[in-house]
């Protein structure tokens, strides 16, 4: 009965609501919405990451001022030993998915997906590591790489910090 009464009236409330001003119903107008932006100093942020050790530079393009900071490229190659029988591979698979997953929730791993052809290069995983001696650390901890069914290749990579895929 209660849906049946809100069906109703619901329609009619909007209506009603209609020939009232948006400022009256708790809408600002244009005059009052603020544009707010997000306060951040790129010079306390790069001294910020500089200080644990990161890799930090500064540049403009126009008005705009990009703080690049160095990441390490982990590319995860085809490993020498791929003989595991379905059962081993399936459980190695589930090992290094968790691995990756752990990686990406402790803030190591900004960017981790596979390649969707079958070369020899089978994935990446982008590390957020002070050093690339931490992120290689790291990328050998992978139970895939520990059975030698993949192998690791770590390279400096820099980006702007806090830049996305769209």
């Amino acid at each position: 009965m209660k849906k049946l009464i809100y069906i109703l009236v619901f329609p009619f409330l909007i209506l009603s609501c209609k020939d009232i001003p948006e400022q009256e119903r708790g809408i600002p107008g244009p005059e009052k919405v603020e544009k707010k932006k997000p306060k951040t100093n790129i010079d306390s942020i790069a001294k910020h990451l500089n200080e644990k050790g990161y890799q930090t530079f500064t540049y403009k393009e126009g008005d705009s001022t990009y703080l690049m900071q160095q990441y390490y490229m982990v590319f995860l190659k085809k490993g020498e030993n791929r003989n595991q029988d379905s059962t081993e591979a399936a459980k190695l698979q589930k090992e290094h998915l968790a691995y990756l997953s752990k990686m990406a929730q402790e803030g190591y791993a900004s960017l981790i997906g596979p390649f969707g052809d079958d070369g020899d290069i089978r994935g990446i995983a982008v590390y957020n590591t002070a050093t690339q001696q931490e992120a290689d650390s790291l990328a050998k901890q992978d139970p895939m790489v520990k059975a030698g069914r993949l192998k690791v290749e770590v390279h400096p990579w820099w980006t702007a910090k806090g830049g996305k895929l769209d």
